[in-house]
């Protein structure tokens, strides 16, 4: 019968091992290694290698893949002694990673030397239940929701589109929105704007809002911005410092305004329209893809144009164009998955329909081309009868 020493000792003699000295060695090289640490979370809460990726020894067979997806990257893993991370990199040469070695001597060792390490910022147990389902998610956990809590989403209106985005984004842990919206709940809305009730007839969108927000999630600031959107104001908004907008608006003149601040302040922007059965989604990323110009250039005239309070909307499609967006902000903030940027989906809900067609930045575009025309903000007032709404 084989001892646990006896079989340590084995499995140490089939992988390849690093003390601490050389694995600081290997950290400081112009290509360094990624160590990943097997410890449990309670160990490297107390501190880990700088730039070490955890992955718990009970979960590096289901996650390993999708943390190192390349198995000739040259690794180091770790623990506390050596012993897990030496049947660790056992696990990974039978997977099939080349490069593999275990720290001999583990964290403690390297602690004993004086060599740097981290201490991780940490969820504490209230967010770590609330957010327990991201946390299970290879491409999310704790670093995902820290990122979420430290994201700032500026959303363009608090009606039909502004709703289901809201309420997703402060679900998934999003820590400040801004919320801009001059509008008051009416009667009408309640068919699709669902962040709104009965009870907040006659009050401001953007405090209504607030407070279903703030009574979802409480780790969510929300900043509400009581006013119209304007060429006069936007500037002074997007100076609170969002790292990016989600465009709720159903008129073309917001519409124009928003695109424009967005390229000029360098702002990724996450697009939604809506109509009657139909709607649209998109990511105008500035300097990386296309911008709302490129797809559209000048606006069209006030009678091709018609807004939902003038043409209807089936109620579910903005929650499904809503919820769309939220997930492009999400990719967008964790800086995960394959964002629309480029591409223009479109939802067909009468027939339950997605297509999507490829969109290019035009180098001629007036607002993000080669040689810009458009430099600064102009007001399409003639293209929209009576104030913007939303959705």
């Amino acid at each position: 019968m084989t001892t646990y020493r006896e079989l340590l000792q084995q499995v140490k003699s089939e992988i390849d091992e690093v003390d601490a000295t050389e694995g600081r060695a290997l950290l400081e090289s112009d290509r360094p290694p990624l160590f990943v640490d097997v410890r449990e979370r309670d160990e490297w809460v107390e501190g880990f290698i700088p730039g070490a990726v955890h992955v718990p020894r009970g979960n590096l067979e289901s996650r390993i893949e999708t943390t190192v997806p390349d198995r000739e990257r040259e690794i180091v893993l770790y623990c506390a002694g050596g012993s897990r991370s030496a049947f660790a990199a056992k696990t990974l040469q039978d997977l099939g990673y080349e490069k593999i070695s275990s720290l001999a001597g583990g964290f403690t060792d390297w602690k004993r030397n004086g060599f740097p390490i981290d201490l991780p910022r940490a969820l504490d147990e209230d967010k770590r239940r609330r957010y327990s389902r991201h946390l299970l998610i290879p491409e999310v956990g704790e670093a995902g929701q820290l990122k979420l809590l430290d994201s700032r989403i500026l959303l363009i209106g608090a009606g039909g589109l502004g709703s289901p985005a809201s309420l997703y984004l402060a679900a998934a842990g999003v820590g400040k929105l801004g919320i801009v919206d001059d509008d008051r709940v009416d009667d009408s809305n309640l068919q699709r704007q669902i962040v709104h009730s009965t009870q907040e007839l006659g009050e401001l969108k953007a405090e209504s809002a607030k407070r279903t927000i703030e009574a979802l999630n409480p780790d969510v600031e929300v900043v509400p911005y009581f006013e119209r959107l304007s060429s006069e104001n936007i500037d002074r908004i997007l100076a609170d410092g969002w790292d990016l907008i989600v465009d709720g608006t159903d008129n073309f003149p917001t519409r124009y305004l928003v695109n424009d601040a967005a390229v000029f302040h360098g702002i990724p922007l996450v697009y939604g329209s809506i109509y009657r059965f139909e709607g649209q989604v998109s990511v105008f990323k500035p300097h990386e893809g296309p911008c709302y110009r490129c797809l559209f250039p000048e606006p069209p005239p006030a009678e091709m144009a018609p807004s939902c309070a003038e043409g209807g909307v089936l109620g579910v499609l903005p929650g499904i164009i809503g919820s769309l967006q939220a997930n492009e902000a999400l990719k967008l903030a964790l800086g995960i998955g394959e964002s629309l940027v480029g591409r223009l989906l479109l939802v067909d809900a009468l027939t339950t329909e997605f297509d999507e067609v490829s969109i290019r930045r035009n180098p001629n575009c007036p607002v993000c081309g080669e040689n810009p025309t458009i430099t600064e903000y102009i007001d399409y007032v003639e293209f929209c009868q009576g104030r913007p709404t939303h959705a």
